[in-house]
């Protein structure tokens, strides 16, 4: 059965999501010059979440997101990258994700509480994970050395 959005408000206002332990970046296993990491999300009503980060040091883009393992993406943040709305309007290069019955993840609003630059993505995690009510118990690590500044 698919989300539904009382479920997915759930998951967004449910307050025990939490990561524990240290989060570091790794090289992407496709061979891009991306960078990424996944974490399992633990909640007190059992919702089998986890996150996955993404950074791309060449464009630079950056991207968090929630996913729930029956149904994909439910809430992420993009930053670096233009997208391109069901309605054919545009969320611009920092823009968040919300799932809805009608487009599921493909809609997306400019993200205007997102202070932190493209370039940090420990800062940007922080925001990420406040506005989520996502709590961890440990540290997103900075990229590898000379990684985040390849030019």
């Amino acid at each position: 059965m698919p989300l539904t959005n009382s479920e997915f408000a759930a998951i967004m206002e449910d307050q025990s999501k939490k990561i524990v332990g240290d989060l570091d970046w790794c090289e992407d296993e496709d061979h891009s010059p991306s960078f990424e990491f996944r974490a399992q999300v633990f909640t007190e009503p059992g919702w089998p979440l986890f996150v996955r980060g993404s950074y791309n040091p060449l464009i630079p883009a950056l991207s968090y997101m929630m996913i729930l393992k029956t149904a994909g993406r439910v809430y992420g943040l993009d930053l670096g990258k233009d997208h391109h709305n069901p309605a054919c309007d545009q969320a611009g290069e920092k823009h968040k994700h919300r799932w809805s019955e009608q487009f599921r993840d493909k809609e997306a609003y400019i993200a205007e509480d997102i202070r932190a630059p493209v370039t940090d993505p420990v800062e940007v995690w922080r925001e990420f994970c406040s506005e989520a009510k996502l709590t961890h118990e440990g540290e997103l690590k900075p990229l590898p050395p000379g990684q985040g500044d390849l030019f």
